[in-house]
């Protein structure tokens, strides 16, 4: 959306506004519920997509009421969509009210009745836990002692656990007190527009499908570098790196919907089983097959150890071991202070069998046809192959297809990940969101990594990580950065 785009601009006709909700909002004031939360909750509510719901907020701080607007006011403002008018703001301020956490179970439950009671009918309760995760099972325990567990849902923040270990007691605990069904383990790189595009590429095309095999597909790259630092997220940083932080709860989910078979329905428990049936197949991730990566100046970052071992970059060699998959190497990498920031899956093709072309044609020159997806917030493709270059004799040049979203006329009608997730877990839909069993084999099979890590190895800021990401994709090479650049509209 525009700066000076209205809500109403907003094409929603194939999203029904919500039933009447009440959102406690843990962790209210921290730094995702300002940059991402309130804002987002803003845009659904001004759009008409959860038109009946109050939003009850809470952390530690001892804010009232008016206090906690303001502060929600001035994070809508600074990360907001669009010009914020005092009617917009009035209308959303009115649905907003707060209650220490500190105050403790009694008192949030009678903020949340209070709220409840200002609603038609009987309204669902939808939980998001904004908090580190030490303190998601505390969280989870006061919900229950508040009563607060019928006609609700809770969204978790990642990452679920840390090993296998801690990620089934965490389970466990979230369990204790909330079914599965009513548990929504965010990821937000699914919630983007071109992560869920790999579902309709995928399945609405006969074009692709009968080619998306080991019969066909050379190898894939999944690549995230990032360009931030830690800023003050040092302490989280350090009980648990790049894989942790990345991998498990990211990348792998993004591997799981490039690899699903075709679900029986495009419906949620359908989606979940072909992930989860991905993950099954995976095969444990070996250490030898691993690089960890430090950025140089990580060590005197506040609030890490001076000698500290913990991975700002990792990149690894994974693979599927089914009948779709066997053979083909799945390469994924992602880290900090990086070059360039991206979000990228590449798809190599196989060379064909035999080549007809002279020496010097130029055929296979710029490697493998592949296809991209880029899975920015730009939401581009891109299809590429070699073809003749105009003139005389057979000289072939790499050519490509694109698309953007930015090219089309619904532009505008994008949700942002966490708003399109806030929806689909008040709307109860799981398509998008991680299920315990998923979580739990992936920390299985990262499990013989995390027993017996391979060194940390130096990077300088502003590369594309140690050396010997090299050795671990050869005799590929690394698809970013892209030799040759997106295409403006």
């Amino acid at each position: 959306m525009s700066f000076n785009e209205e809500p109403h601009d907003i094409n929603t006709s194939l999203m029904e506004p919500l039933r009447p909700h009440v959102i406690v909002l843990f962790g209210a004031t921290g730094d995702l519920a300002k940059r991402k939360l309130l804002p987002g909750l803003l845009h659904l509510s001004r759009a008409g997509l959860v038109p009946d719901c109050r939003i009850v907020a809470t952390s530690l701080d001892a804010f009232d009421d008016d206090q906690f607007r303001k502060v929600a006011r001035q994070a809508c403002d600074d990360f907001g969509r669009g010009h914020i008018t005092e009617e917009v703001w009035d209308a959303f301020a009115s649905k907003l009210t707060y209650v220490s956490q500190t105050t403790g179970a009694e008192a949030l439950a009678g903020k949340v009745a209070e709220a409840e009671a200002t609603l038609e009918g009987e309204a669902r309760r939808l939980h998001y836990l904004s908090v580190p995760p030490k303190a998601a099972r505390a969280v989870v325990q006061l919900l229950g002692e508040a009563d607060l567990v019928h006609r609700s849902r809770i969204i978790m923040e990642k990452p679920f656990g840390t090993d296998l270990k801690s990620s089934v007691r965490l389970n466990a605990a979230v369990h204790e007190v909330f079914r599965e069904h009513q548990v929504f383990r965010i990821d937000h790189f699914l919630g983007k527009e071109a992560a869920q595009n790999i579902l309709a590429f995928r399945f609405a095309n006969g074009l692709f499908e009968p080619i998306w095999n080991r019969n066909h597909i050379d190898h894939v790259q999944i690549d995230v570098p990032e360009t931030l630092s830690l800023d003050s997220r040092a302490g989280f940083y350090e009980s648990t790196g790049a894989y942790r932080d990345m991998v498990v709860t990211h990348l792998f989910q993004v591997l799981a919907f490039m690899a699903m078979e075709p679900p029986t329905a495009l419906e949620p428990r359908a989606i979940s089983e072909e992930k989860n049936k991905v993950f099954r197949s995976m095969k444990p991730i070996e250490p030898a097959h691993v690089v960890r990566g430090q950025y140089l100046g990580y060590r005197d970052e506040p609030g890490v150890s001076p000698d500290s071992e913990t991975e700002t970059f990792v990149a690894l060699r994974c693979e599927i071991d089914n009948w779709r998959w066997a053979g083909v190497p799945f390469f994924l990498r992602t880290g900090k202070r990086m070059a360039e920031g991206g979000r990228i899956i590449s798809i190599a093709f196989r060379e064909p069998p035999k080549s007809m072309f002279p020496a010097g044609s130029g055929v296979g020159a710029q490697g493998p046809d592949h296809l991209t997806f880029d899975l920015a917030d730009a939401s581009k493709l891109s299809l590429s192959f070699y073809g003749k270059r105009p003139g005389p004799g057979m000289k072939l040049d790499k050519l490509s297809l694109q698309f953007a979203l930015h090219e089309t006329a619904r532009a505008a009608d994008v949700l942002e990940a966490y708003e399109r997730l806030i929806y689909d877990a008040m709307s109860g839909d799981h398509t998008l969101f991680t299920t315990a069993e998923g979580i739990e084999r992936l920390w299985e099979i990262s499990m013989p990594l995390l027993d017996d890590p391979p060194p940390v190895r130096p990077y300088a800021p502003g590369s594309w990580g140690p050396n010997a990401i090299h050795q671990i994709i050869a005799p590929h090479t690394w698809r970013l950065p892209f030799e040759r650049a997106w295409r403006d509209k």
